[in-house]
């Protein structure tokens, strides 16, 4: 079976995968608003334009209106505009440098609009396709990984990601349109000063490329302690009413200071690799920086080096310094973004890792909806098994439409799992499940699951009120529904009670409610849902036996005309079932009504004497299996849940 924790950081070694370049896969696939990409590219472009021209303007300032070395002119402004004294070029001066100031305000203004919204409709729509495709996974799936680490997933990685666009876009095309702006310039100012100038650079490339190679693993791990952290608060509030009554807090809290520790070790790991790397592009470009000072202020001077020979002028060497240093700190800011990108690397292979899993479980190219006519439910030869442990062992039986069917057996036996190979909540490694002849994986899952009411011995309750949750998967029910479902299930009593009666909040996961009640809710959910197939797992199990007696009535009634699948513990909650199946070790060993299982004297007799009290009649070899199996259960009592039914 899939669905191991290792699947959240797998990488695709295709060429050209989103682990090795996330932001082309994003801009491509998950961009429906590229016109502010484009937008707020050509405004980063536009922006650098104008913050260019302060320099060049001063510069020519010096040398044409103050030391009179060159005349004043500027590229694509007529001559005719330009004033003839020098006060009228000084202030036509300061009025370019402010007119280039104000547009340059605007084009960022108009840069950081379009990066972001187009950051954030990627970001919408990343989030949702990736819980989209988690929802289509198989239920293993969702076992066999935390759910802390997929909200890390759809929650910090995406917004990683969201980050990298927002801010590492921009950056990155300010820096191409700042280098090339001004690299263009200066080899037009003084081709000898900029070769220079550009002398840093390769040692810049070789230092930028190890940090990469040593920050990337570094990130991956942040990433990873992340989703153990998350996983570990998440369990915690979701426990809180266990850690309190068990006086646990302390030791709960020593757990999530170990998960905190070992994410500030993987923090800090990457910090010194990150705090060396930015200091050592500073100290690079500031050595190259004063190399090209002292090179044209030798050069001013007089006292040219490295065989040139014609002149430099002080405005010149001025436009060329300012612009030198502009040159270098684009260099400088690209740490930052490779920095960035590599954590948004990080955070998209695990993004990738859900995307690029296909679900286990899916509709067949050919499948068509299920058809149920009488609901006959047919198992035939089927065997299961959870990671190569066999759970399911050659499950053979055939049940006509409109029975109901009690379950039962010892915990472990596969009762469960039995009935979730019904609706496809897993698939049999062999044989065939059918309902009315037809093979349920040859129908569309929609249909199939519409059919079918799983109430589980643990029902979920959403966020929201008491209507809300039995309307829930019957969206369009009109509230007459919802209240007639609720008083089938013998909930509405207790509902009206409620302070808001169906409008009152449940809590997260139904905590304000009572276990009982919570059951019942889901009873009614179902009961609206109307199906023609019902599984009841212990959907009884934590109400008292006055009201299960009048839940049982109701939930008779409901079922008088459907296939019905009862799984108990307590059997009095099948007695009057029209057949019983009994699982051992996956196996189904019994198979008839409560009074010809009695009669034969097996697995299921030994259960009603332990029932009824009657321990001395039982057998030693059913105490001496009953304890080995115990043992056995204890012994993976934390492992999956399949093992537990």
């Amino acid at each position: 079976m899939e669905g191991t924790p290792d699947s959240l950081t797998e990488r695709s070694e295709t060429p050209g995968s989103w682990s090795e370049n996330p932001v082309w896969r994003l801009y491509t696939e998950y961009a429906t608003g590229r016109r502010y990409a484009v937008l707020g590219a050509v405004a980063t472009v536009v922006g650098r334009a104008f913050a260019l021209v302060p320099a060049f303007v001063i510069g020519l300032a010096v040398d044409a209106i103050f030391l009179a070395e060159r005349p004043y002119a500027l590229p694509l402004v007529p001559d005719g505009l330009v004033p003839g004294t020098d006060v009228g070029k000084l202030y036509f001066s300061i009025a370019i440098l402010a007119a280039a100031t104000v547009a340059g305000a605007v084009a960022s203004w108009i840069e950081d609009w379009g990066w972001s919204v187009f950051a954030q409709r990627v970001q919408r729509n990343l989030r949702v396709d990736a819980y989209e495709r988690l929802q289509d996974l198989e239920l293993a799936y969702f076992t066999g990984n935390r759910t802390g680490d997929l909200m890390s997933i759809l929650n910090n990685d995406v917004n990683a990601l969201e980050t990298f666009l927002e801010d590492g876009l921009s950056a990155t095309l300010w820096i191409l349109a700042t280098v090339g702006g001004i690299g263009l310039i200066l080899v037009g100012l003084n081709p000898p000063l900029t070769a220079v100038t550009l002398l840093p650079i390769p040692l810049l490339a070789a230092f930028t490329l190890l940090f990469t190679r040593l920050i990337e693993p570094r990130y991956l791990s942040i990433r990873e302690e992340i989703g153990d952290l998350n996983s570990r608060l998440e369990n915690n509030v979701s426990g809180i009413e266990v850690i309190k009554s068990e006086g646990a807090e302390r030791f709960e809290s020593e757990r999530v200071a170990e998960a905190s520790d070992e994410y500030l070790t993987a923090n800090l790991s990457a910090i010194k690799v990150r705090i060396t790397y930015f200091p050592g592009l500073t100290v690079i470009s500031g050595v190259g920086f004063a190399v090209t000072f002292l090179v044209g202020g030798l050069w001013v001077l007089g006292r040219p080096v490295f065989g040139l020979t014609s002149a430099l002028t002080p405005g010149a060497f001025v436009t060329f310094v300012i612009y030198a240093q502009q040159f270098l700190w684009p260099i400088i800011r690209l740490g930052d973004v490779v920095d960035d990108y590599e954590r948004a690397k990080a955070a998209g292979s695990r993004v990738q890792g859900v995307l690029s899993r296909e679900p286990a479980i899916g509709d067949r190219p050919d499948a068509r909806p299920l058809e149920i006519d009488r609901g006959d439910v047919t198992y035939d030869g089927v065997r299961f098994a959870y990671s190569g442990e066999t759970v399911i062992t050659d499950a053979d039986f055939a049940v006509e439409g409109g029975t109901t069917v009690g379950v039962v057996g010892p915990t472990g036996a596969g009762k469960s799992t039995l009935l979730k190979l019904l609706p496809r909540l897993y698939d049999a490694d062999a044989g065939a499940v059918r309902i009315d002849g037809q093979d349920v994986r040859d129908v569309t899952l929609r249909s199939l699951r519409r059919s079918i009411g799983y109430v589980s011995q643990e029902p979920f309750l959403f966020y929201g009120t008491v209507a809300e949750n039995v309307r829930y998967g019957t969206f369009d029910a009109g509230d007459d529904d919802v209240e007639r479902a609720a008083r089938r299930a013998q909930a509405h009593e207790f509902i009206e009670n409620l302070p808001d009666g169906y409008d009152t909040l449940v809590g997260e996961r139904g905590v304000k409610l009572s276990g009982g009640q919570r059951q019942r809710l889901a009873l009614a959910r179902t009961m609206l849902k109307d199906p023609a197939i019902l599984v009841l797992d212990e959907a009884t199990s934590a109400v008292d036996t006055e009201t299960e007696a009048i839940i049982q009535d109701r939930i008779a009634e409901f079922a008088a005309d459907r296939t019905t699948f009862v799984i108990a513990h307590r059997l009095s909650t099948v007695r009057t079932a029209d057949r019983i199946l009994v699982l051992d070790d996956g196996a189904v060993v019994e198979d008839g009504t409560h009074e010809d299982l009695l009669g034969t004297d097996g697995l299921y007799a030994n259960f009603w004497r332990v029932q009824t009290g009657d321990i001395a009649s039982l057998p030693r070899a059913f105490l001496e299996r009953a304890l080995r199996r115990q043992a056995v259960v204890d012994l993976d009592e934390d492992g999956s849940e399949q093992r537990s039914n």
